[in-house]
């Protein structure tokens, strides 16, 4: 082998590492800087708090929704909030699991922020695109389309987890508390658990493929507690899938739009 192969094949694995880091740096894989994440993301939260309880005051509307989204259920065999209700309440062993399950979940999408954050670099930008963008799509469905939930406007429904929270709150408080308790459809109890599962299954499906799978449980178990706690319907739930699919979309292109930018600069 000549001085030159030997030197060829020496400098071979260096230049492919490079090379991956290089093409990370383009797609994305670089970590952005904390301070500035942190602050983005406050931003996002407060102004999106901020705008979702002031959105779909008027209890009319939102009665008159919900009235309107029980008769397309009954037509399509849909309406099982009732009786989910009433099983929980007939299993109390189950109802405190329920309440701490819908209360706690913001601490999950925490979690896997931070986790997704400081492990899987690769695939962060984007599911934090993707997160942006429920925020940001959602919104305008709150303000034209309030919605009272089934423990307000089906009759028989318990509000569970106002009568057992021992968390202190109420899923149920007036308007003059600054929540927004017309916002129904979709349920983003139910859209940020999905979320978490996305870029959960997003970090750990090339490595860990049958673990990503796992991760869909979380929100297939936030869908049982909100239809058996009386806060959702069936048709919020679905409302939920197709945010976070028109998210991914957005966020895709959201994503490729910046690639370009970099790529001109």
């Amino acid at each position: 082998m000549s001085p030159r192969e030997v030197a060829t094949g020496r400098l071979s694995p260096l230049m492919a590492r490079i090379r991956s880091v290089a093409l990370a740096g383009r797609m994305g894989g670089r970590r952005p800087a904390p301070l500035i994440e942190v602050a983005g993301l406050l931003l996002v939260i407060l102004l999106f708090s901020w705008l979702h309880a002031a959105a779909g005051k008027d209890a009319a509307a939102a009665t008159a929704n919900a009235l309107a989204l029980q008769s397309m259920e009954r037509a399509l065999h849909l309406d099982i909030e009732l009786s989910a209700n009433q099983w929980l309440t007939g299993h109390s062993a189950f109802i405190q699991p329920a309440v701490f399950y819908y209360r706690l979940y913001y601490a999950v999408i925490i979690g896997v922020l931070v986790w997704v954050f400081v492990r899987h670099v690769d695939v962060y930008v984007k599911v934090r695109r993707t997160l942006v963008a429920m925020a940001v799509l959602v919104l305008p469905v709150f303000w034209v389309l309030p919605m009272s939930p089934p423990r307000l406007a089906l009759p028989g429904v318990v509000d569970i987890i106002a009568e057992h929270d021992l968390l202190g709150g109420h899923a149920s408080p007036g308007i003059e508390s600054g929540q927004n308790v017309y916002s129904a459809m979709p349920s983003m109890h139910v859209g940020w658990s999905l979320w978490c599962a996305y870029a959960a299954w997003c970090a750990l499906r090339a490595a860990h493929p049958r673990l990503a799978l796992l991760a869909w449980i979380f929100p297939l178990g936030m869908t049982a507690v909100v239809l058996t706690t009386g806060n959702h319907y069936v048709l919020d739930l679905a409302g939920s899938a197709v945010l976070l699919i028109v998210s991914i979309a957005v966020a895709s292109v959201w994503g490729h739009l910046a690639g370009r930018r970099r790529a001109r600069d």
